[in-house]
């Protein structure tokens, strides 16, 4: 993966399908504006990698929204950050464990490296103003630094290629977005 890579923006909107297998009679799409909403809301992602040897990995993080893709940071030597070298491709999931109410987004695309360094402190600012002053980041060497959390911390961006929903409550809904490009 080049070190020098960066995420795509995501400005199109997707080609939306509701499987009426799985969705209650009557029920519509949901719009990825809405989607959009809920993935900038969430605190908590579930980040899917496959190790090496081809064993899955899954581990909680945070994230945020920006530029029409997910980012979250890792350690170098971290197991997902070793996963990524290996093969970027990712599955990030969130909502909720209630069984009648909510909706749960899975985001599936390629995790790439964001090293610029001006985009990085957009991104910085961002960790901070969605989780507090105590994920602040100062920027340095295509990454982000913080004694607090760990030394270096390397920012990957995941634009959807594809997204699903999992709508429960008064109606369920089961949503896919597919992206081109």
């Amino acid at each position: 993966m080049p070190a020098q890579a960066q995420t795509q923006t995501q400005t199109q909107e997707p080609k939306t399908d509701l499987d009426t297998r799985y969705s209650s009679p009557g029920a519509t799409a949901t719009p990825w504006a809405e989607v959009v909403s809920r993935l900038e809301k969430a605190e908590i992602f579930w980040l899917s990698t496959v190790r090496p040897d081809g064993r899955p990995h899954v581990t909680p993080l945070m994230t945020v929204w920006a530029d029409g893709a997910l980012h979250f940071a890792t350690g170098e030597q971290e197991r997902k950050a070793l996963n990524l070298a290996a093969n970027p491709h990712v599955a990030l999931t969130t909502g909720t464990n209630a069984y009648g109410e909510g909706c749960d987004l899975v985001v599936e695309g390629e995790a790439v490296r964001v090293t610029d360094e001006e985009r990085l402190a957009g991104l910085a600012a961002a960790w901070e103003a969605k989780y507090g002053p105590d994920w602040h980041f100062e920027v340095r060497d295509e990454a982000f630094a913080s004694g607090d959390h760990g030394g270096r911390a390397l920012v990957f961006g995941v634009a959807p290629r594809t997204a699903f929903g999992f709508g429960r409550g008064e109606r369920y809904t089961q949503t896919r977005w597919r992206f081109t490009g």
